[in-house]
């Protein structure tokens, strides 16, 4: 079996993680800089021991502080694929590519059919007398995919591979990667920044703030109810933190700075839960309507920029320090409007339009998920 589980702290970095894959699922890591996705990558492989914790993969035990089990990184079943291809200069494709089962013990004949084979999976069998300096990026990228899977990997590991390719190449890789990934049904970890590797690649999403998992789920799930504010950032969606209240025989949201928001969805008085709704739902007035039922939200404008065929205009942070929220409107509105940055406004939304979610825990979820 190649599932995977981790739990880790490390001090130095502020890292307390934890974390569940199922055998044969593609998890894409999200999160701010900093917040510890490289970390999480860097402990699975073995580059970081932690202070205290085990990674296990399947039912081998690749670290274990307990018992001060440190398995070497080239006996791990763990590749790496980063934004970088870091082909070997002097080697042709075939031959980088050959080098991975090479150095488990394959015989030279055996490694060139291995990497004839991925040469082909991944539509680069035309580039393997070609050495790196002969190619592209998109091209470095195909043979590094290849060099990775000819190590038959247990648990692949995906750096942000596509960040350093222009926008005409990324989208052919990232097809090379859905294929190879379906089809070979491999384990693995996709750290990104972009939304289309995540529906693109990805079966669910981990998202990574402050060192902790703050939110897990499926895709859908994260990014049509995300409860974690990064979540709710890469949805493109607005998200209110607060607690639940009994209002008028329906529940409503109180922030801790006096706000209520009304919206759809039942939860206990008193427990934690967010309030999730989109930018398009959201109307900008400058003096405050009256009409029922609505929520609406003095705000002062931080930014304006374009969006598709409109503008989205933003509000500065929330007084938690929390993102402010978005709304999406035409040019014409603006203008209309006199909208400009520093300016106060109101933001409105129907109740209707606005959903309620419990909130996760701002901790690692002990049980990890769970595909039904």
């Amino acid at each position: 079996m190649n599932s995977l589980h981790l739990r880790a702290t490390l001090g130095s970095r502020g890292i307390d993680l934890e974390l569940d894959v199922l055998e044969g699922e593609t998890v894409a890591v999200l999160g701010p800089n900093g917040a510890g996705k490289s970390t999480l990558l860097q402990l699975i492989s073995g580059v970081v021991a932690p202070d205290a914790g085990i990674v296990r993969l399947g039912e081998d035990v690749l670290t274990d502080t307990a018992s001060n089990t440190i398995v070497p990184i080239h006996a791990r079943g763990v590749a790496t694929l980063a934004q970088e291809a870091l082909l070997f200069p002097h080697m042709d494709a075939r031959t980088n590519v050959a080098f991975a089962p090479r150095s488990t013990g394959a015989n030279r004949a055996t490694a060139r059919a291995v990497a004839d084979t991925w040469l082909g999976a991944v539509g680069a069998s035309h580039l393997a007398d070609r050495r790196p300096a002969q190619l592209s990026g998109g091209q470095a990228q195909r043979i590094a995919i290849a060099r990775a899977l000819a190590a038959d990997p247990r648990l692949l590991l995906l750096d942000e591979p596509l960040a350093a390719l222009d926008v005409d190449t990324a989208p052919g890789i990232r097809r090379v990667l859905r294929t190879v990934l379906r089809e070979s049904g491999r384990t693995a970890l996709i750290v990104t920044h972009d939304l289309l590797d995540v529906v693109a690649l990805a079966d669910s999403v981990a998202v990574i703030d402050g060192g902790r998992v703050v939110e897990r789920g499926s895709v859908t799930e994260v990014l049509t109810a995300p409860r974690s504010e990064f979540g709710a950032r890469i949805a493109g969606v607005n998200l209110i933190s607060g607690r639940a209240v009994d209002a008028e025989n329906s529940t409503s949201l109180t922030t801790n700075w006096g706000v209520t928001v009304h919206g759809s969805g039942r939860h206990t008085t008193g427990t934690s839960v967010v309030a999730v709704f989109s930018p398009a739902a959201v109307s900008v007035h400058l003096t405050a309507p009256h009409a029922s039922p609505r929520n609406v939200f003095e705000v002062v404008i931080e930014e304006m920029e374009v969006q598709g065929s409109g503008i989205r205009v933003r509000s500065r942070p929330q007084p938690d320090g929390s993102p402010g929220m978005a709304a999406d409107i035409t040019p014409a509105a603006v203008s209309d409007l006199g909208l400009e940055p520093g300016r106060s406004v109101f933001f409105v939304v129907k109740s209707r339009e606005v959903a309620l979610h419990p909130a996760l825990p701002s901790a690692a979820r002990s049980d990890g998920y769970r595909r039904s």
